[in-house]
C-alpha cells in the first residue's frame, strides 16, 4: 500500500526539483544528508571500503535541489574493476551509491528521478555495467537484477540478493567472476607546506 500511495503522490507533486552535477560546494550538503539518510554505521559497508580514497566517475556525481538551491537528494558513480574476464582481462564498470533523498522531500519522485538521470549519463559516457547494492524490489525497476553479479564479489561481508547489476551494453558481464576493485582517481591530498 506504501509504494501505491508513493506512486500517487508522485504523479501529483509538483518537480519543484532540478537535477544538476554536483559542485564542491555541494560536499557539506551532501555528507549532512547522507549520515541523516544511511546513518553513522554508513561508512562501515562494504561498498564504502571501494569508495574510500576514491573520486567519483568522470560526470556521474549528481545531486537534486529544491527551488532554492539546497541538495535534497544525491546519487554517485564510481569506477571498478567487476573481477576480470573469461580471458582474464579486468571488466570495467561503475559501482552506484549511495543514493539518498532528504526524508523532507520523499515520494516525490526524486530518488527515481536521480536513477533515471545517472543511468543515461553513464550511458551517454559509453559505460558498460552498474553494479550497487540494495534493495532488489527498488532497483529492479530500472533494470537491476542479482543474476548478474552470481559471479562477482564485494570486499568484506556483503548480501547476495541485494548485489545487483544492470548492464548498459548487453552481454558486458558475461563470464566476468571475482571480486569488486576501485579503479577510479584517487582523492588528492593537499599538500602542507612547513613553517619557515
Amino acid at each position: 500500500m506504501a509504494a501505491v500511495l508513493d506512486a500517487v503522490r508522485a504523479l501529483f507533486a509538483q518537480n519543484t526539483f532540478t537535477i544538476t552535477e554536483e559542485t564542491p560546494a555541494d560536499v557539506v550538503a551532501r555528507e549532512a544528508l547522507l549520515d541523516r539518510a544511511m546513518g553513522a554505521d554508513r561508512r562501515k559497508k562494504s561498498s564504502e571500503k571501494i569508495r574510500r580514497g576514491r573520486v567519483p566517475a568522470e560526470g556521474l556525481a549528481l545531486v537534486a535541489r529544491d527551488s532554492h538551491g539546497h541538495v535534497i537528494g544525491t546519487v554517485r558513480l564510481w569506477n571498478v574493476e567487476a573481477g576480470v574476464s573469461a580471458s582474464g582481462c579486468p571488466v570495467d564498470a561503475l559501482l552506484l551509491g549511495p543514493l539518498a533523498v532528504d526524508s523532507a522531500h520523499e515520494g516525490k519522485g526524486i530518488g527515481g528521478a536521480l536513477m533515471r538521470a545517472a543511468i543515461a549519463e553513464a550511458q551517454a559516457r559509453g559505460h558498460g555495467a552498474i553494479l550497487l547494492v540494495g534493495d532488489a524490489p527498488y532497483y529492479e525497476r530500472f533494470g537491476f537484477f542479482a543474476d548478474k553479479t552470481q559471479h562477482l564479489m564485494m570486499p568484506g561481508p556483503f548480501a547476495r540478493d541485494r548485489f545487483l547489476a544492470l548492464e548498459l551494453v548487453p552481454g558486458w558481464l558475461s563470464g566476468a567472476a571475482g571480486m569488486l576493485v576501485a579503479s577510479g582517481r584517487k582523492l588528492s591530498r593537499p599538500v602542507l607546506r612547513r613553517a619557515a
